[in-house]
């Protein structure tokens, strides 16, 4: 049961993900978590997030927006970064990933899933198969109901750190 939440990868930032190597094992669609993924909670795109996006279109790259929250947030982040959104996404159901990969193009089998939370956006990702790379979350300052799911996300990703020792032995 634990297992659903167990990212397929996880890296200390989206920012040093190789994108690059992605592309060269055939990926083509990227979905993104916003807040805490690409920007602090509530924040608006940054020099950085911009010019991530611009990197992944030279790359080849398909992107998408996966929120939970409202368009009044992700439409203006969307629009500022130049890709798809989807609002009210209410991760972790599956039909938010299907309408991403339906808006670029992409398959199950072709398309990364990236953000801060197992049990919304990883577990999400793992419910149709799709890849999913968990990062650490920009920025330690979040909204309550976060913060206490953090402390459940530790549990699960002491497990997952424990599993992955186990299988290298």
């Amino acid at each position: 049961m634990i297992k659903k939440f167990f990212p397929d990868e996880k890296i200390a930032s989206t920012y040093l993900i190789p994108f690059e190597k992605l592309y060269e094992e055939g990926y083509r669609g990227l979905i993104f978590d916003i807040d805490n993924t690409l920007v602090p909670h509530g924040k608006p795109a940054d020099k950085r997030s911009i010019q991530l996006f611009e990197r992944l279109r030279r790359i080849g790259f398909a992107s998408c927006l996966l929120s939970n929250n409202n368009r009044k947030r992700v439409r203006p982040f969307a629009d500022d970064v130049g890709t798809e959104y989807i609002s009210m996404a209410w991760k972790p159901r599956r039909s938010g990933y299907y309408k991403a990969m339906e808006k670029m193009g992409t398959t199950v089998e072709n398309t990364i899933f990236i953000g801060d939370q197992l049990f919304t956006d990883v577990c999400g990702a793992k419910r149709i198969g799709m890849r999913n790379i968990l990062v650490d979350p920009i920025n330690p300052r979040e909204e309550i109901q976060i913060v206490f799911k953090r402390h459940f996300e530790e549990i699960v990703l002491r497990r997952w750190q424990r599993e992955k020792k186990r299988k290298k032995s």
